[in-house]
């Protein structure tokens, strides 16, 4: 099942990502009405600031098992095993926060939503931009994101080419060091990670 990937070291922190999210969450769907809308639409998917001034795009795993769906009290948090999406309810929500205290990512928000009663401040987060899912799109910050920091895919192939990105970088190291006369490579590996521990 395809999910949203983040690949940090290439978010550039342009947070275009969160402008396509608060437009796929409106009620026109378009950036420029959603801006004059009421409620104003928010992004579900936040760009923090790590320590070295670097983006990072923090947005809902859609966790299994669900810290938020178990702490939620009135029952407004749900799974939906189709999509592996995890939904809050706006209707049975109750502004409560457990699901906030419970979130181990730090990505549920409160605000009004147009999709709530109006008035009615509410938890919100990621929904995997469902809907352009139904309609055969991709999540919509995906779509915006220019620097690949996110992509659409199955977790193993994402898995998969981290992996091969690593030995690649390895591959390389090992093949920089200079084998000394009676030196193996076995040797040699071993040397240069002795001094990268250093």
């Amino acid at each position: 099942m395809k999910e949203v990937v983040v690949h940090p070291e290439r978010c550039v922190g342009c947070m275009q990502c969160m402008a396509a999210c608060a437009a796929a969450h409106s009620r026109s769907k378009n950036l420029f009405l959603a801006s004059l809308e009421t409620p104003r639409p928010r992004a579900r998917v936040h760009v923090g600031v790590g320590l070295y001034n670097e983006g990072f795009p923090n947005r809902c795993r859609h966790c299994d098992p669900t810290p938020c769906l178990l702490a939620c009290l009135p029952g407004a948090i749900s799974r939906n095993a189709e999509k592996n999406t995890v939904f809050i309810d706006p209707n049975r929500c109750i502004n409560c926060a457990s699901c906030a205290m419970a979130c181990p990512f730090g990505v549920i928000r409160y605000h009004e939503d147009f999709m709530a009663p109006p008035g009615k401040t509410v938890a919100v987060k990621c929904d995997n931009c469902y809907e352009r899912q139904l309609a055969g799109l991709i999540p919509a910050r995906v779509e915006m994101c220019k620097s690949g920091a996110l992509s659409f895919e199955e977790k193993a192939d994402a898995m998969k080419r981290k992996t091969d990105e690593v030995a690649r970088s390895v591959s390389a190291g090992v093949a920089q060091v200079d084998l000394a006369p009676g030196f193996t490579l076995l040797n040699a590996i071993k040397r240069q990670q002795i001094e990268l521990a250093r």
